[in-house]
C-alpha cells in the first residue's frame, strides 16, 4: 500500500451553529470532517470560540491547534492545547469552553 495524505492541516471546513440546546454562551459554531482510512472511524472536528455542552462518545483525539477548558460534570476540568493527546468515554457530559478555535484529530472504536 501507497502513502498518501488523507487532510491537510489547513483543510478548509464549513462551520454550522451549534444547536440551541448545547449553546451555554456565545455563538459557537462546530464542523466535522469523516475521513475513510483502514476501516477506522477518524475525522478532524472544529469547534469556534464559545461555551457548548455535549454528551461524549468513546474517543480519542489530538489537539492540533487551539485551545479550551473541557469541564465533565462528574469529574475533573481539563485545560487543553496543541499536541494534548485525551480520551474521553461514552456518556461524559462535558462543557467546552473553547478560547481560541480548536481543532481536534480524532479517532473513535
Amino acid at each position: 500500500m501507497s502513502g498518501k495524505i488523507l487532510a491537510r492541516g489547513d483543510t478548509s471546513m464549513d462551520h454550522a451553529p451549534v444547536p440551541d440546546g448545547q449553546v451555554v454562551t456565545g455563538d459557537p459554531t462546530t464542523s466535522i470532517l469523516e475521513i475513510e482510512a483502514s476501516g477506522l472511524d477518524i475525522g478532524l472536528w472544529e469547534h469556534s470560540v464559545g461555551v457548548s455542552s455535549d454528551v461524549e462518545v468513546d474517543e480519542i483525539f489530538v489537539i492540533l491547534s487551539g485551545s479550551a477548558e473541557i469541564d465533565f460534570k462528574d469529574g475533573p476540568t481539563l485545560t487543553v492545547g496543541p499536541g494534548d493527546v485525551v480520551q474521553l468515554q461514552a456518556g461524559d457530559q462535558t462543557t467546552w469552553n473553547v478560547k481560541e478555535s480548536l481543532r481536534k484529530f480524532w479517532v473513535t472504536p
